[in-house]
C-alpha cells in the first residue's frame, strides 16, 4: 500500500518496553528512492537526541495506528550509536549502526536492501560489548531529508508545474514511488502524483527538482488527477 510519508509526521513510536518518541522527519536515498531511516525525535527520554531507526526496526508499518510498534528495546536504542542530524549521514556512521544491531546493510548484495527487495524485519543482534569504529566524517550526498525538500519546485520541459508537498511510499518496500505536487494557477491548484521514475534531476542549491514532463503529459495522465484530501 502507498502512503503519504507526510502522514507519519509526529507519530508516537513505542519499543517493545515503552515509548521512546516521534517521527520527526526520515531520510531517503535520492539514486534509489528508498527511505533508508525514520528520524525520531526522543523528547524527554533522551533529551536533546535525535536517533535513526532502519526501516529493520519496524515490526509493522500501518498508517492508520497512533502509536508504531518497533521491535526494539528502549536500551538498544539508547546505546546506538549517536549521530549529528545536522549534516548528512556518512558511510562510516552506517557501517557501526548496522554492525551494532546486526543487521544486513543494504549497499552490499546488488538489491534495493542488499540481498532482496524489501527490509528483512527481525530482532536485533545489538550488545553493550560492541566498540565503534574511528571515522571521519565522510558525508553521504545521496541521503536526504524528506521535510528538507518538501516545497520545492517542480519543473517541466515547459515551466514550473508546482511544489512537492508529500511522497507516497510502499509500506512494504519502503521505496517512494511518487511525488505529491500541488500544482499553480495554470492547473486550478490541483494536486498530481509524478511517478520518481520521471525525475531528471535534483537540484539542492535551487531547491527544484526536474523531471521529464510536460504540464500537458500531467493533465493527460488520468492516474494523476487525484483528489489528495489534507494532501
Amino acid at each position: 500500500m502507498l502512503i503519504n510519508i507526510k502522514r507519519i509526521y509526529d507519530r508516537k513510536l513505542a519499543a517493545s518496553n515503552g515509548e521512546i518518541g516521534h517521527v520527526k522527519d526520515f531520510y531517503f536515498d535520492d539514486k534509489t528512492w528508498a527511505v533508508r531511516y525514520a528520524v525520531v525525535d526522543t523528547g524527554s527520554w533522551l533529551t536533546g537526541r535525535s536517533v535513526l531507526l532502519s526501516p529493520h526496526a519496524f515490526s509493522r508499518f500501518d498508517q492508520e495506528e497512533k502509536i508504531l510498534p518497533v521491535n526494539l528495546t528502549r536500551k538498544q536504542i539508547e546505546n546506538s550509536p549517536s549521530v549529528d542530524t545536522h549534516r548528512p549521514v556518512s558511510r562510516q556512521y552506517e557501517e557501526n549502526y548496522y554492525r551494532y544491531y546486526g543487521w544486513p546493510t543494504y549497499w552490499e548484495g546488488g538489491d534495493t536492501w542488499g540481498t532482496g527487495s524489501y527490509p528483512v524485519i527481525g530482532p536485533s543482534t545489538a550488545s553493550d560489548n560492541w566498540r565503534a569504529y574511528d571515522y571521519t566524517q565522510w558525508d553521504d550526498v545521496h541521503l536526504r531529508s524528506t521535510k528538507a525538500v518538501n516545497g520545492y519546485e517542480v519543473e517541466t520541459t515547459d515551466g514550473v508545474a508546482g511544489a512537492v508537498t508529500g511522497f507516497m511510499m510502499d509500506d512494504k518496500s519502503w521505496m517512494i514511488r511518487e511525488l505529491v505536487v500541488e500544482t499553480g494557477p495554470w492547473y486550478s491548484g490541483k494536486h498530481v502524483l509524478i511517478p520518481v521514475g520521471k525525475v531528471k534531476s535534483i537540484s539542492y542549491p535551487d531547491s527544484k527538482i526536474v523531471v521529464s514532463l510536460t504540464k500537458e503529459d500531467i493533465k493527460n495522465t488520468t492516474d494523476n488527477h487525484v483528489a489528495l484530501s489534507g494532501a
